[in-house]
């Protein structure tokens, strides 16, 4: 358990209503600041972070932070509605920014500056400009790319690769870092700068998946970033505004998902297996069929001049991996550049101890479950996160040969998929409407759990594909 007094404190604590910590810390005779009214998440009702995320471990860990730092940041509010999930993503955060490693402080938060930056993420982009300048950066390098040194403008390629479409990532972009010369990377500070860029890239995600609100000394603060719902928007069903036929249509779906998984647990104990070729056939229909998942109503960001002059080719994005008529790269075949047998010695070999963490994190995320889907409790889920797990790897181009593509289709309806890729693959574009869209009987702590999903299996597919071009180099 991680404790407030730690190097490993989450940065930028902030307090909220209701976790228990004000009467304690009043106790103390620790003046504790008015509570704030407007919630960590413009998409999940404040009364649902502390109702559903009040379990005593996580109530004391915020309680010993809010002493010691004075807030509770929102990413943190959100994350702990699953305290498991949390305590082993703080430890992997505190390992990369605070702790021993190849990178002097001051870059490591400049590196999540340029990783942020690549989806516009102001959020994450203000909250590590400030703590550049508390670890001792340059204030310079903070008017954009253009006066950070050269070193670390040479990261951009990779950065912007990574973000968008890290299958283009090869062994000569690993090369070009890392040849003879006065601004030159090491082995170790270059594999320390792919996770940092990978986590944040991947923190994105959850902070526009989960509609996460500025902190209140950040722009924005205290209004929230995100616009007013538009007519239509419907919310999860113990919210009072579902009214009785939408109610009903999203209890249905809940049940048909239930009945698809029975059926596909029954149907895989009877079969005797289906053939590669068929597996094979399954993986390219629903890579091709991604194509065509898209939201209707993406918003633009415009880029705030915070964020923009982080950046170098603003109208680079993502790609989707195959189109109609193009050359695509071949698929990224799971089994022949595994996370368990590559990825995970070769950062372990570079930058010790990370790489345990990494794991942990990965693992902790897959098989959290409460058994519980919507109303319904006692149901084994891991035929579904599975199937959003490599549904996640199947828009990026992995494809596991042991797995069954067909599940995905059974398990995950249209809005889902809709929503799964916005947030994996263009996160700044997501809407309030797209997160209420899909799943609307399910609660707001399952819909963040999918959101943990979608951030670990984005940063393993896009660390795959940079320790792949790593380890090509280096053989």
């Amino acid at each position: 358990m991680l404790v407030a007094g730690s190097p490993c404190a989450p940065p930028g604590l902030r307090r909220y209503r209701g976790y228990g910590g004000r009467r304690g810390c009043e106790d103390s005779g620790i003046q504790v600041p008015q509570e704030l009214q407007k919630g960590p998440s413009a998409f999940i009702p404040l009364q649902e972070v502390l109702q559903e995320g009040m379990e005593s471990s996580l109530r004391q860990l915020l309680i010993e932070a809010f002493v010691s730092a004075g807030r509770v940041d929102n990413i943190t509010m959100v994350m702990g509605l699953h305290p498991q999930y949390l305590s082993s993503f703080w430890k992997t955060q505190c390992l990369l920014l605070r702790m021993d490693g190849p990178l002097p402080y001051h870059k490591r938060h400049y590196i999540a500056i340029m990783a942020a930056a690549r989806h516009q993420c102001s959020y994450l982009v203000g909250l590590h400009m400030g703590e550049f300048l508390q670890v001792g950066g340059n204030p310079a390098w903070l008017q954009g790319l253009h006066c950070a040194p050269p070193k670390l403008r040479n990261l951009n390629e990779i950065n912007k690769l990574l973000a968008h479409r890290p299958w283009l990532i090869t062994k000569e972009h690993i090369e070009a870092l890392l040849k003879t010369g006065e601004n030159s990377w090491s082995l170790a500070e270059l594999v320390q700068a792919l996770v940092l860029l990978t986590h944040y890239h991947s923190l994105a995600s959850f902070v526009f998946g989960c509609g996460i609100n500025p902190e209140e000394d950040q722009e924005g603060g205290g209004q929230g970033c995100w616009p007013p719902p538009t007519h239509g928007d419907s919310s999860p069903a113990f919210e009072d505004s579902m009214g009785g036929s939408a109610a009903r249509d999203a209890m249905q779906e809940v049940e048909v998902l239930m009945e698809r998984m029975k059926l596909l647990q029954e149907s895989q104990q009877e079969e005797e297996g289906v053939t590669q070729e068929e597996m094979e056939t399954r993986f390219e229909m629903e890579k091709t069929e991604s194509l065509l998942v898209a939201p209707s109503d993406l918003t633009e960001h415009s880029l705030q001049s915070n964020v923009l002059c982080f950046v170098e080719d603003p109208e680079f994005g993502y790609k989707d991996f195959t189109r109609r008529g193009e050359q695509a790269p071949p698929t990224f075949r799971a089994q022949d550049y595994t996370w368990e047998d590559h990825g995970y010695s070769l950062i372990n070999r570079l930058y010790p101890d990370v790489g345990q963490l990494l794991d942990e994190k990965f693992q902790v995320v897959y098989n959290l479950t409460y058994n519980t889907i919507a109303m319904h409790c006692g149901v084994d889920t891991s035929m579904l996160r599975r199937a959003i797990w490599n549904y996640v790897h199947c828009v990026f181009g992995i494809r596991y040969d042991d797995y069954d593509y067909g599940e995905v289709n059974q398990l995950l309806e249209r809005n889902l998929k809709i929503y799964i890729k916005t947030v994996a693959c263009y996160p700044e574009k997501t809407t309030k409407r797209v997160y209420t869209q899909f799943w609307r009987h399910f609660k707001h702590s399952e819909k963040v759990h999918i959101n943990l999903l979608l951030l670990e299996a984005r940063m393993q597919a896009a660390l795959l594909y940079a320790l792949r071009a790593v380890t090509r180099y280096m053989t």
